[in-house]
């Protein structure tokens, strides 16, 4: 009795694991909105790693329109989490993890591109870089 409850939670816990990774960006954004101040952070770096994701498939695909618009994606969502990791003083130190982790792959996608097509990714890369500072200087700055 003890093994089947054990096996039928693994599913259960599966098959809802399964479905929160096929939630849309548009329903993750809704369910960040929503949530719990400090939940917050994470549920948008989620949704920016997602759309930086995306927008490295349809620049690979040749989508630039679509792929430009994924990268806006992934600044909004990163300045909502820089926003909501200061405001709740919660997940500062993940929230500028993932900010380099993005930059660093904005980076590495950039350099794949065309000269005419950089610029609108170098600003991206710009703006998550000042992002992680700001976050940086909240976490280690003199008025600390």
């Amino acid at each position: 009795m003890r093994r089947t409850l054990t096996i039928a939670v693994i599913v259960m816990s599966t098959v809802l694991g399964g479905a929160a990774a096929k939630e849309s960006v548009q329903q993750l954004a809704a369910r960040a909105d929503a949530a719990r101040p400090e939940d917050r952070p994470g549920l948008y770096i989620e949704i920016a790693e997602r759309q930086l994701k995306a927008a490295t498939e349809s620049f690979g695909a040749a989508k630039d329109d679509d792929a430009l618009a994924a990268v806006k994606d992934v600044v909004t969502y990163s300045e909502k989490a820089h926003d909501a990791a200061i405001a709740s003083h919660n997940k500062l130190k993940n929230t500028e993890i993932a900010l380099r982790k993005m930059a660093a792959k904005l980076r590495d996608v950039k350099r794949m591109l065309s000269f005419e097509d950089q610029a609108p990714v170098q600003a991206a890369v710009d703006r998550l870089e000042t992002l992680r500072t700001d976050l940086l200087s909240k976490m280690f700055g003199k008025g600390k």
